[in-house]
């Protein structure tokens, strides 16, 4: 049997957009600052001006990365000539176990994706969302690994449960900056 996804799978990462800076509070509680907000729309505008819509979504669970999947949805469904209608909305996951993460256990979170998705896109943190682009792409990956709101877009014609070391070379690199 032949894989209808033959002609590829495209993974896109992307650190979260720039934070606040707080002494108080957890972590994981950041709010994105107005550059960071501005920074995610922009980003969503890039996805879709270059056709790559989620089918699945995989974002940390931190409040500066679910506020940045916001910014970034936002952006993907502006106005033409940004990118127009998404069309139908993808599958989101916040995933907990996306945050304080190794590359190994993002790479884990992806390889459970159903094998019907052909695009994902993954919201994280440094620095396991850079490693984790190292780690599928070795000589192609920014050796400064990505900024806020840095997109690395990979992309495989391996189904994602197989998706290993050097196995999705990448295609695309964006980041944002208002």
């Amino acid at each position: 049997m032949t894989d209808a996804y033959a002609d590829g799978r495209t993974l896109v990462l992307l650190r979260h957009s720039k934070a606040e800076q707080s002494e108080q509070g957890p972590d994981a509680d950041r709010p994105l600052t107005d550059r960071g907000r501005a920074d995610a729309e922009s980003a969503g505008a890039w996805l879709a001006k270059h056709g790559l819509l989620p089918d699945v979504v995989l974002c940390s669970t931190a409040r500066r990365t679910r506020e940045t999947w916001h910014g970034v949805a936002m952006g993907m469904t502006g106005s033409p000539p940004e990118g127009g209608p998404a069309g139908p909305g993808p599958d989101v996951r916040y995933e907990p176990d996306a945050y304080e993460a190794h590359p190994e256990d993002l790479l884990t979170l992806v390889r459970r994706v159903d094998p019907a998705a052909r695009r994902v896109l993954l919201i994280a943190h440094n620095p396991a969302i850079s490693l984790l682009s190292a780690v599928l792409d070795p000589g192609r990956a920014n050796p400064e690994g990505l900024r806020t709101t840095g997109i690395a877009v990979h992309r495989s014609p391996r189904p994602w449960a197989e998706l290993d070391r050097g196995g999705a070379p990448l295609s695309a690199a964006y980041t944002a900056r208002s």
